[in-house]
């Protein structure tokens, strides 16, 4: 069976968007082997002049973070869960991503650039906005954020499902359009 790895940043038990990655994984959980990370329970530190500098920069990187690059590396399909936060995701996935970001297991070079060593073909990212804000529109960080890591890394094609608007809408219209995003995400799911 295929590997899948979920990358959970939702940091809510209510969040609307564990509740379309509830949906997709029950989907997904048909065709792959599921391993969901959740970024929060890792505990990974930041990258700062200790970390990077004094640690990193030596070797020094935690066996943790290699496991989960490693894995990342490794799997066929992986998706990213993250509500959206000051006009991208919560700082605390960023630090992960660049915690599992390591030379010669996510990524190397050639001695001119850069190229990806992940086996993984497709990222699903699945998100929640509280605006009214699209995929794509500049104000909308995330998800170009996540193609650039999916270039660095070799992930393949970015697939992005959305709720958006979720925090002004009344509640049926919100129960509806969460409705609707997650048949979305399920659909995609389908296929992926």
């Amino acid at each position: 069976m295929k590997k899948l790895i979920v990358i959970d940043s939702c940091m809510r038990a209510e969040s609307r968007t564990r509740l379309i990655l509830n949906a997709a994984v029950a989907e997904l959980s048909k065709r792959y082997e599921v391993e969901i990370i959740d970024v929060n329970a890792v505990g990974l530190p930041p990258l700062d002049k200790t970390t990077y500098v004094d640690q990193r920069e030596n070797g020094n990187i935690p066996p943790m973070a290699m496991e989960i690059a490693r894995k990342v590396a490794a799997c066929d399909r992986l998706v990213v869960a993250a509500p959206f936060w000051d006009m991208s995701f919560p700082a605390i996935l960023k630090s992960f991503f660049e915690n599992i970001s390591l030379f010669d297991i996510t990524f190397t070079d050639d001695g001119s650039a850069c190229r990806g060593l992940c086996k993984c073909e497709k990222v699903l990212y699945i998100t929640s906005r509280g605006m009214n804000i699209p995929t794509g529109d500049p104000r909308e960080q995330a998800s170009g954020y996540i193609a650039a890591l999916s270039y660095l890394w070799g992930l393949g094609e970015v697939i992005t499902v959305a709720a958006t608007n979720v925090d002004y809408r009344s509640p049926e219209e919100l129960a509806l359009h969460l409705e609707s995003t997650i048949a979305e995400a399920v659909e995609i799911c389908r296929e992926f």
